[in-house]
């Protein structure tokens, strides 16, 4: 068994496809850890819309390229095209960031996903659920990193959210 983590982003009818995104992951895995959603301006992209992104832990048995074919088959159920350009409008966007101790190349996903380091609309969430967790290359703890992250072009703010009659977030006891 192994603590797997998502970040989930939508910018196209954002709330509905969040929800059903959390609802298809707790169908599937069971009890989820969710951070809050965060509300950000897009990076790299040249369509303003804005994004909302959050982070989805759980424990899974299944294999790396399980989780992929997955989180690939929600986003075209999603409306999300293979063939969109990379830096488009998405209903949805469902990316592996760890599973477990993994490093390296597996059934063709690199982990840990480097938008971990990268991004504060990966770590901001990701230390807010799991501060303690150490990042599997760096060692360093989630909380610590976003302590030190420092990118003032990265524009992001939390936002109430609502998910099964929960305000968000959902983190273990």
């Amino acid at each position: 068994m192994a603590l797997v983590t998502l970040s989930l982003g939508s910018n196209i009818e954002r709330d509905q496809h969040i929800r059903a995104c959390l609802d298809a992951l707790a169908e599937t895995f069971g009890e989820l850890m969710v951070s809050r959603v965060f509300e950000s301006e897009p990076v790299g992209f040249e369509d303003g819309r804005n994004f909302y992104n959050l982070i989805v832990a759980f424990n899974s048995e299944w294999q790396v390229a399980q989780l992929q074919t997955w989180c690939k088959t929600l986003e075209s159920h999603h409306g999300r095209r293979k063939d969109s350009p990379k830096f488009s409008p998405r209903t949805l966007d469902v990316d592996i960031l760890t599973v477990g101790e993994l490093v390296g190349t597996h059934d063709g996903v690199t982990l840990p996903r480097e938008e971990i380091l990268r991004h504060a609309f990966v770590l901001w969430p990701l230390a807010e659920i799991l501060p303690d967790l150490r990042h599997p290359v760096d060692g360093s703890r989630y909380q610590a990193l976003w302590a030190e992250f420092d990118d003032p072009d990265q524009v992001l703010w939390p936002i109430d959210f609502e998910w099964q009659g929960h305000k968000l977030p959902i983190k273990p006891d």
